[in-house]
């Protein structure tokens, strides 16, 4: 080191250097230190830069690999959405129209089922009628028969006298007897 110095000091003793008025004391010029720092600086830092510039060059090429890499995947999944969503939206319009088509087959079903409700309702309701109607019929019949049957018996009784009535049950006990040895 004392080589390198010795070099420097050297300089002063030049008669050119000293006519100029440069300084030559290494340690007191600002101007020759710094260019030998940066010179050091670059010659050795010139590897360490490179690499940590070469490093930060391959973290951001992978950044963007990642980047463009994630990219297409979102684009993929952005796609699958796209063909799941518009798969959803046919299904819910094939949903909708059965629905639709559902409801209105279910109301024709109710509107059929109603209408034959009212028919049973309605043959129910004439059957009841034609039902009450001959059951009406036949009580105005028995009493028609019992009033004519009252008026007969009265008539019967007072026109007929003990004979008669004698003859009558002695002909009708005939008429069964004949009956009988029939049988």
């Amino acid at each position: 080191m004392k080589n390198v110095t010795d070099s420097f000091v050297f300089l002063g003793h030049w008669p050119f250097a000293a006519s100029i008025g440069i300084n030559t004391d290494i340690l007191a010029t600002n101007l020759i230190n710094l260019i030998v720092e940066i010179g050091v600086l670059v010659i050795i830092g010139k590897g360490v830069l490179n690499d940590l510039l070469d490093n930060r060059k391959q973290r951001i090429l992978s950044t963007l690999r990642n980047s463009e890499e994630l990219r297409k995947a979102a684009i993929e999944q952005l796609e699958k959405a796209r063909v799941r969503l518009q798969k959803a939206e046919l299904e819910a319009n094939e949903y909708r129209m059965n629905g639709y088509s559902d409801i209105e087959r279910d109301k024709q079903n109710l509107i059929k089922t109603a209408y034959e409700d009212l028919e049973r309702f309605e043959n129910n309701k004439n059957e009841i009628l034609y039902f009450e109607q001959e059951k009406a019929i036949n009580q105005v019949r028995q009493r028609v028969l019992q009033q004519a049957l009252q008026r007969a018996l009265g008539t019967l009784n007072s026109s007929l006298n003990i004979e008669l009535h004698y003859r009558t049950i002695r002909t009708n006990i005939g008429i069964l007897g004949a009956i009988e040895w029939q049988i």
